[in-house]
C-alpha cells in the first residue's frame, strides 16, 4: 500500500453526503500541511481544500465553500473530507496530497510532493 491511501467514493445522488478519508503513513506522517484536489473527466486538476496539520487551519475553493468540511485525526494520522450538498459538478477522483515543506501556497498543486491514487465520486442528477 502507499503512503497516502483514499478511501470513501461512491455513487450517490444530488443532496446526498460522502465522507471521503485519506490514511497517512511512512513518511507522510508530521506532514506541515495536507490536502484534496479533484479531476473531472476533461478537465484541470482542481484545489478542493487544505488543512495545515498542527493548528488546522483550513482553505477552501469557492466552489466547495460551505458544503465541504477539511478535517484531521491526529491520532489515526487520517485526512478527511466531509462533503455535503453534493452536485452533478462535484464528480470526480478526488486525491489526497501531502507536503512537508513550508510557506507553501497550500492551494496549489505543486506544493504538494506525495500523492494518494484517489477515489472515485460520482454524484447523479
Amino acid at each position: 500500500q502507499g503512503e497516502l491511501v483514499e478511501s470513501g467514493g461512491g455513487l450517490v445522488q444530488a443532496g446526498d453526503s460522502l465522507r471521503l478519508s485519506c490514511a497517512a503513513s511512512g513518511r507522510t506522517v508530521g506532514s506541515y500541511a495536507m490536502g484534496w484536489f479533484r479531476q473531472a473527466p476533461g478537465k484541470e486538476n482542481e484545489f478542493v481544500a487544505a488543512i495545515i496539520w498542527f493548528g488546522g487551519m483550513t482553505s477552501y475553493a469557492d466552489s466547495v465553500k460551505g458544503r465541504f468540511t477539511i478535517s484531521r485525526d491526529n491520532v489515526k494520522n487520517t485526512l478527511y473530507l466531509q462533503m455535503n450538498s453534493l452536485t452533478p459538478e462535484d464528480t470526480a477522483i478526488y486525491s489526497c496530497a501531502a507536503t512537508k515543506r513550508y510557506n507553501i501556497n497550500v492551494r496549489a498543486r505543486a506544493s504538494f510532493d506525495i500523492w494518494g491514487q484517489g477515489t472515485q465520486v460520482t454524484v447523479s442528477s
